[in-house]
């Protein structure tokens, strides 16, 4: 057996292709050697991330009662602009919210299949864009914090979408566009209190590369409810998606909280 563990997002090193690696109480599993093995997957159970009862997961990794208490998924998460910590004002956890929200953001072009603009702590870079299974990423503004850096996401997606066509991603369908023509279009439109932290000097692309032998032609998600034993060639990682052969694939980021034993063949 390699592991037997509750799932939390794999880790990576920013390597050239990206390495990941897998982490539980059973230790730390090179995912990049599996590359190429067939791999099997069983479904034991849950494991809320902050609780640890064996609740039905809700999302992130939380049981329901979990993920409306905990304060790393309050909806300043998933929307940076209704950050109030620079306010002094708690959402869950004042404490917290300030460690994280009043901090430098960077607000980035990132090309996973259509270009979009995104938001992240600056310490998150560039594990953010391996994450959402970038393959070019481009930073535009660094901000002093999650509230300034949020609403300049929203001005800037009025313009370029916020989002990634994951199915693209996984298929490696990237669009051709040119990161910085885009980023100089946008630039007219950050809000006028941001404009002084235009990154005028910043013209490096970060480019990323994954373990990938073979890219699926269409996707087929595989979900453990209802498939709770799976076997297959492991054909590559990209994002925090595992791609088997016969184009399926398993999300790990989604799947937190979810008990599962790993072999290899």
């Amino acid at each position: 057996m390699l592991f037997e563990d509750v799932l939390t997002k794999m880790e990576t090193e920013f390597e050239t292709p990206v390495h990941y690696f897998l982490t539980g109480g059973s230790g730390r599993l090179d995912m990049n050697a599996l590359i190429g093995r067939t791999l099997s997957i069983k479904f034991k159970g849950y494991r809320c991330l902050s609780c640890g009862s064996s609740k039905k997961i809700f999302r992130q990794g939380y049981c329901y009662d979990c993920f409306y208490q905990q304060p790393d998924v309050g909806d300043w998460v998933m929307r940076p602009e209704l950050s109030t910590a620079h306010l002094d004002i708690e959402d869950r956890d004042l404490a917290y919210e300030k460690e994280v929200q009043l901090k430098p953001h960077i607000v980035y072009l990132a090309l996973s299949s259509n270009a979009k603009v995104g938001v992240t702590r600056k310490t998150q870079i560039p594990m953010r864009w391996i994450d959402q299974g970038a393959s070019a990423a481009l930073e535009i503004v660094e901000a002093p914090n999650r509230y300034l850096a949020g609403i300049t996401e929203v001005a800037l997606k009025r313009h370029v979408a916020d989002k990634t066509n994951w199915r693209r991603m996984l298929r490696n369908e990237i669009s051709a566009t040119d990161l910085y023509k885009l980023r100089e279009e946008l630039k007219a439109y950050i809000p006028e209190e941001v404009r002084a932290y235009f990154l005028e000097g910043k013209k490096e692309i970060t480019r990323i590369e994954y373990p990938v032998m073979a890219y699926p032609e269409k996707v087929v998600s595989l979900n453990l409810s209802k498939t709770p034993s799976f076997s297959a060639k492991l054909n590559g990682i990209k994002g925090q998606y595992l791609i088997f052969e016969n184009n399926i694939v398993f999300n790990i980021r989604s799947n937190e909280g979810t008990v599962v034993e790993l072999k290899a063949d």
